[in-house]
């Protein structure tokens, strides 16, 4: 975890507080709002900040330019990931995932452009998603050989139903935001020229509310859904299984390359591999 001293200014980020609102953006727009760990860990940190103010009444989390919210985890960062420290991203993600859970205030994505893997999943710990009408929605894992299982796999089916999520899944099927606003993923889609507005609309309603309500109601809506936990835990040990794989390594390196990914080339090994198993069987 990167240590913050006060005064010291996030390098991936950017996090004001204007009229009790705090906006949270990822300031990465060369890389598509990618996050790496020093992303997570000032997104954690500013998160946990609001604490010490109970003026602030939620917290907008959005993206740099007008691209991307967040075209989930940076390549060069999973590439370094294998069975010893794979551990150390999940936690972070985990952190990331309960901090914004535990905020007593609302959290609201405000989504422009690219939201695909991890940064889907950010949008799901999230209270409430405002879109614009340009904004994209899915998981990747499947094309580059990762597992959503950071928020996906939890709450992805509670949004667009179960079926949807399988497909969202296993096919890596993207949403449009019309798509996703009617399956429920998204509260609001908005022109993309409304999308600021629409949000600070959302924020003002809540400013006129009960800060005590909303931080109850918050607590009790969780409730069901933190049950889950246990999954995001097996989650973690699942995924530390999945980085530095040769499946995984497949599937980035065809991204990066630009062409497909060889999964097949893995399916046929494993048959070899499994025919002579079953062909060495003797019975006594």
């Amino acid at each position: 975890m990167v240590e913050f001293t006060v005064g010291q200014p996030y390098k991936d980020i950017l996090f004001d507080v204007e009229e009790q609102i705090g906006w949270i953006t990822i300031n990465r727009p060369d890389v598509l709002n990618a996050i790496r760990e020093r992303t997570l860990d000032e997104i954690i940190h500013a998160l946990k900040s609001t604490r010490s103010d109970p003026t602030i009444a939620a917290v907008v989390i959005r993206g740099s330019g007008d691209r991307s919210f967040c075209a989930g985890g940076e390549f060069a960062m999973m590439r370094r990931f294998n069975w010893a420290n794979a551990m150390l991203w999940n936690e972070r993600m985990l952190d990331g995932a309960m901090t914004m859970r535990s905020l007593p205030i609302p959290v609201i994505a405000m989504v422009d452009g690219w939201c695909i893997g991890g940064g889907n999943e950010i949008a799901l710990w999230c209270d409430m998603v405002v879109a614009s009408d340009t904004a994209v929605f899915g998981q990747s894992g499947a094309k580059v050989g990762a597992c959503p299982t950071v928020g996906a796999t939890q709450y992805l089916s509670r949004s667009v139903g179960e079926r949807v999520a399988r497909e969202m899944i296993f096919c890596a099927r993207r949403l449009t935001a019309q798509e996703a606003f009617q399956y429920g993923l998204v509260n609001h889609c908005v022109p993309k020229a409304e999308l600021l507005a629409k949000t600070k609309e959302i924020c003002e309603a809540i400013k006129a509310n009960s800060s005590q309500t909303v931080r109850l109601t918050k607590a009790s809506l969780n409730q069901e859904s933190d049950h889950l936990y246990a999954s995001w835990r097996s989650g973690m040990e699942f995924l530390a299984h999945v980085w530095g794989s040769e499946e995984c390594n497949e599937g980035m390196d065809a991204f990066l390359e630009k062409r497909k990914p060889d999964f097949n080339k893995f399916r046929v090994r494993n048959k070899e591999e499994i025919d002579e198993y079953i062909n060495g069987v003797v019975y006594d």
